[in-house]
């Protein structure tokens, strides 16, 4: 009597299992319903539409002095004027647009290029995994300022454009380090190994099984990169290292510092892009706080606790 093979249960490699689909819809679910990441939505989506609006919003052309130097704000001139007499909201509107361009397409870039190095060389492995690793390294250790000044001094006629992708192309290392480790965590799981044994692609086991496990880091390295790419130009803006026919909350500060407007008491010069680098910033992190609060079991576990204290010491 011939030995009958035992019947493998049969897996079903091309998608991750109902159970995280839900898990992971129920966190995005949470997101859009924590408190801080509502405030921070706000706050980003203001910004945004006024970027959006500039066109329509800007009273005056940003780079016309035709008006009275260092008014105060008023109705004519809701932020005042410059020392050579430019409205202040028109080029704080116009740089709206600028500053939240230069951090998207920066942003956006960085994260492109480190999930592809950090998922391919965590998955494949060997001198592929050394080599990519190694170039990682080299752009971790190299000083980003300095590195952006020196291509910037070198780049001729700038545009938004042109800051975003030198931003993005030198600040992706960090995040390729992070999408590495994680893919090399997710490529032994099951799912994964039941993806090869399936014969699937290499692209579809990393994009269509890794990927989606990914998504609150890919969010999070999202929302630190913009804000990175928004520093950035910022501070190369405010070094003088941008061209002053664009508009951006960085050339103003930049332009306020050269005015003297804090020796002259112009507060209304340089406190409103300080305060919009600032409120950027702060909604990002929150953001980012949601969502490490929604995803990390520490963070969720430490919070209800808390809870159950406050609800036994209320009884």
């Amino acid at each position: 009597m011939s030995a009958q093979s035992p019947t493998l249960p049969s897996v079903n490699p091309g998608a991750p299992s109902m159970k995280k689909r839900k898990r992971r819809k129920g966190n995005w679910s949470k997101f859009f319903h924590h408190p801080r990441a509502i405030a921070g939505l706000i706050i980003l989506a203001f910004f945004v539409l006024l970027a959006i609006l500039a066109p329509v919003l800007a009273p005056y052309n940003p780079q016309a002095n035709i008006f009275i130097p260092l008014q105060p704000p008023s109705w004519q001139h809701l932020l005042g004027t410059t020392n050579t007499g430019q409205d202040i909201f028109s080029q704080f509107v116009w740089g709206a647009q600028t500053t939240l361009m230069v951090s998207l397409i920066g942003g956006g870039l960085s994260l492109i290029i480190g999930l592809l190095m950090g998922m391919y060389a965590g998955y494949r492995g060997g001198w592929i995994d050394g080599l990519l690793n190694s170039v990682s390294n080299i752009f971790l250790v190299l000083p980003s300022l300095a590195l952006l000044i020196v291509i910037e001094s070198y780049v001729k006629g700038t545009s938004p454009l042109i800051i975003g992708m030198i931003i993005g192309l030198t600040g992706w290392a960090f995040g390729a380090r992070v999408f590495r480790s994680q893919t090399m965590s997710l490529a032994n799981r099951d799912f994964v190994v039941a993806a090869k044994l399936s014969g699937m692609s290499d692209l579809r086991i990393m994009f269509g099984e890794i990927l989606p496990n990914m998504s609150s880091i890919v969010a999070t390295s999202l929302m630190y990169g913009c804000l990175g790419a928004m520093l950035a130009e910022t501070g190369l803006a405010f070094l003088g290292y941008e061209g002053m026919s664009t508009s951006s909350w960085g050339v103003i500060l930049y332009m306020a510092d050269g005015g003297g407007a804090m020796l002259s008491g112009a507060w209304w010069w340089f406190v409103p892009p300080g305060l919009a680098v600032a409120l950027v910033g702060t909604s990002f992190s929150l953001m980012n706080f949601a969502m490490d609060q929604i995803t990390n079991p520490r963070l969720a576990n430490s919070k209800r606790r808390r809870k159950s204290r406050v609800a036994n010491s209320g009884t």
